[in-house]
């Protein structure tokens, strides 16, 4: 299993968000509390995405334990954002490990990111994957489930669906090839971010004009809820809202 977060809120370091918290994501790539699913580390690659102003995010990713790069401490030391999405990844025993590999997936001023696995991998979705245009899959990031999730949501937004459908149909179309994935997406476009609770954890703190979602929290605080198992969280940095996941 991966880890992730979205925060959305005042501008802070990166540091605030990935290093300075007890129990950090940082924290989380080697001494994880939930790893459900199997795995015990999080360690076979990293990415952070953040929003430097308006435009398009700027995105950083290795296919290494994010404690192992300096660089990623001494840019979040001195980088400032509003909205940052970050995932620490574990790889299913067979997929690649590769920069292209590691969360956030990017298209315009969306990022994405996948904590859990889909079952039976990959014959289990070929007919999904089979309704998306050629030219998608033959440029996907890697050839990973999460790469391929990740293309299906997009997809839909490029249709014109709105965040939280092209995620909740996303989950159930999938749950429904391949019964048994865990399937916990995180979608943001800096503004707003949607997240799935399929199979594994996710809790939300919310502050005056402030929004975290994290697998695990990053402290031991009161403010942290869980989001219950089989819900879609919207989130924007004034407030959340959290619904079932639709069914087919």
């Amino acid at each position: 299993m991966c880890r992730h977060l979205v925060y959305l809120g005042p501008s802070v370091t990166l540091a605030e968000v990935l290093f300075d918290p007890p129990h950090s994501l940082v924290r989380q790539s080697w001494a994880p509390r939930d790893m459900r699913g199997g795995g015990t580390i999080n360690a076979d690659g990293f990415g952070v995405g953040w929003y430097p102003g308006e435009g398009e995010p700027v995105r950083y990713r290795r296919a290494q334990p994010i404690w192992s790069d300096p660089t990623i401490a001494q840019l979040a030391a001195v980088t400032r954002a509003g909205a940052v999405l970050a995932a620490v990844r574990s790889a299913t025993v067979g997929m690649a490990v590769l920069d292209g590999a590691a969360a956030p997936f990017a298209e315009g001023r969306w990022l994405f990111s996948h904590n859990g696995v889909v079952r039976g991998w990959p014959d289990a979705v070929v007919p999904l994957a089979a309704g998306l245009p050629v030219r998608d899959l033959l440029t996907l990031d890697a050839a990973t489930d999460s790469a391929l999730l990740w293309a299906l949501v997009r997809h839909r937004l490029r249709a014109g669906d709105d965040p939280a459908d092209a995620v909740g149909r996303t989950v159930a179309d999938v749950a429904a090839a391949a019964p048994g994935s865990r399937l916990n997406l995180l979608l943001t476009d800096g503004r707003q971010a949607v997240a799935s609770v399929a199979g594994h954890a996710l809790s939300v703190r919310e502050s005056p004009g402030a929004v975290l979602l994290a697998s695990e929290p990053h402290d031991d605080g009161p403010g942290w809820r869980a989001v219950p198992e089989g819900h879609l969280v919207l989130a924007t940095a004034d407030g959340v809202r959290v619904r079932p996941l639709p069914t087919r």
